[in-house]
């Protein structure tokens, strides 16, 4: 197996083992890119075997030092590289060569010879391709996830932009013929991002103004939803209610007619003279159960009627018919409009509305209470009172 075999081997499985996952960037799919691109420039710039080989050696390990951490991982690459050249055999001038280009890549390091050219090159050749967005994101997430730098939209594709244009140049000739167009194009595609943003940042403080203007003149969202969530809760108990109060009064009903057509036309029978008390007490309590059952869904409508003062006192719920239905529609739609100009005096109605809800409620089920116990004492009753009255009858 060759020498490049070998690196690519060696470098796949050593960050596989030992790359923190939060290097989104600097892992292998980084280092097998700038493997290609030093390649594609090591063909046209014609550079000879041997020192091909050392080129794509240095490739294949210049990013060895981040499973060290972020700080000087181009000088723990060096010692990476030189441990693995050293147990493959290499003398010390091939490592020292392989140790120099690892050591051009450093950000600020300037590139002397076509090697060193080349792999400088190589390393940023992705400032030319047509993923630059995509990748550049994941270079951002990895500082976010290792250096704890965040950024904004707007910050990110200005700091992008200086790096292309301030702080980095492409140095071989087949780099400058074929990549720079690509380059600028990215660069093109960084200042309308940054002019899109820087507008949208500018809009954004105006929105963000008549946001809170609009906040201050409307109702809150979580108001409005406690209110509706609530008015629904106290509806659906209301038509629970008056549902069971239906249910006495369906039973009830046809106890008493059960009565009425078989047991009473009975009663005139000597022989019958002992189901008496224990029909009366059937049909008294069957009765008081219907009673109740219809006093907890009778309703109470009030006079249907108010004045303007009243309306200008606040002491007036627009929002229940029961005070308003015999009003002309002008004084109504008077009336509505000035409660929606005010928002306590709509809130306060709508809480009242609620209140005066939960009072009817109360009383229905206070009425059910009573209705259900007096169904079963009914029917207790009555069961023990034939039971009596046929134990006495000598039958």
């Amino acid at each position: 197996m060759d020498i490049l075999q070998k690196t690519e081997d060696f470098v796949f499985n050593l960050l596989k083992d030992n790359l923190s996952i939060s290097y989104t960037y600097h892992n292998f799919n980084h280092t097998q890119k700038v493997v290609t691109a030093a390649k594609n420039l090591v063909l046209n710039e014609g550079i000879k075997d041997e020192e091909a080989e050392i080129i794509l050696v240095a490739a294949w390990l210049h990013d060895t030092g981040y499973i060290k951490g972020f700080a000087k991982h181009e000088e723990q690459s060096v010692l990476i590289a030189r441990d693995f050249l050293e147990k493959n055999n290499k003398d010390e001038a091939y490592i020292a060569k392989v140790s120099a280009l690892i050591k051009t890549t450093e950000i600020h390091e300037t590139p002397a010879t076509i090697a060193e050219k080349i792999i400088k090159d190589a390393d940023y050749s992705h400032f030319a391709s047509p993923d630059y967005i995509a990748i550049g994101e994941l270079l951002r997430e990895e500082w976010k996830l290792t250096q704890d730098k965040t950024f904004t939209d707007l910050e990110w594709a200005s700091e992008n932009k200086k790096m292309l244009v301030l702080c980095h140049h492409y140095f071989t000739d087949f780099a400058k013929e074929n990549w720079q167009a690509a380059k600028d194009k990215n660069i093109f595609l960084l200042q309308k991002e940054i002019q899109k943003l820087s507008k949208d940042k500018t809009l954004s403080k105006s929105d963000i103004k008549k946001k809170k203007m609009e906040k201050l003149e409307r109702p809150e969202r979580g108001v409005d939803t406690m209110f509706r969530v609530t008015l629904s809760n106290h509806t659906r108990l209301s038509d629970i209610a008056d549902s069971k109060a239906n249910i006495l009064l369906s039973v009830n009903a046809i106890i008493i007619s059960i009565a009425l057509s078989t047991l009473i036309p009975k009663l005139d029978s000597p022989g019958n003279v002992h189901l008496i008390i224990p029909t009366f007490v059937l049909l008294l309590f069957s009765v008081v159960s219907i009673i109740f059952a219809i006093m907890s869904t009778r309703p109470k409508v009030t006079s249907g009627t108010f004045t303007r003062q009243d309306i200008e006192d606040k002491k007036v719920n627009l929002l229940f018919f029961g005070n308003f239905h015999k009003m002309p529609i002008d004084e109504y739609l008077w009336a509505v409009n000035e409660l929606m100009k005010d928002r306590d005096y709509l809130y306060n109605s709508m809480i009242r509305d609620l209140y005066y809800l939960g009072l009817v409620l109360d009383r229905k089920y206070k009425l059910l209470r009573i209705t259900y116990m007096i169904f079963m004492i009914g029917i207790i009753c009555s069961v023990f009172a034939f039971s009596w009255a046929f134990m006495n009858s000598g039958l």
